[in-house]
């Protein structure tokens, strides 16, 4: 069974720092592109950067770069994202998923119809 369960949100002040987690069991981890989106109370859910089977094609939405890093460890079967100088539009539920097609992101990678399972999600919540 596959399952992708996030951690590692919590309530931060702008400008500081969070390392998110995702946690994937019940398939062959290093077999797929992994994606994080993001989704605020009101608002459409956001991509905002996707990563390679191999860990080494990483990928993100514009208005995040240089502030997003995301990484994977395929021998622990953990995806991460690491987010700098939060702001507050950076409140939103963070959640991972896994791509249907296999270890290559496409330019499709934003489009949710792209991925199979999700997680739960993890809060993050950025305040003065």
């Amino acid at each position: 069974q596959v399952q992708l369960v996030e951690s590692g949100g919590g309530s931060v002040q702008v400008g500081g720092s969070l390392r998110l987690s995702c946690a994937a069991s019940g398939f062959t981890f290093g077999n797929y592109a992994m994606s994080w989106a993001r989704q605020a109370p009101r608002k459409a859910l956001e991509w905002v950067a996707t990563i390679n089977g191999a860990g080494d094609r990483p990928h993100y939405k514009d208005s995040v770069k240089g502030r997003f890093t995301i990484s994977r460890d395929n021998a622990k079967n953990t995806l991460f994202l690491q987010i700098n100088n939060l702001k507050f539009e950076d409140t939103a539920n963070y959640i991972c998923a896994k791509l249907a097609s296999g270890p290559t992101w496409s330019d499709r990678w934003w489009e949710g119809h792209e991925y199979d399972r999700w997680g739960p999600g993890t809060q993050v919540t950025v305040s003065s």
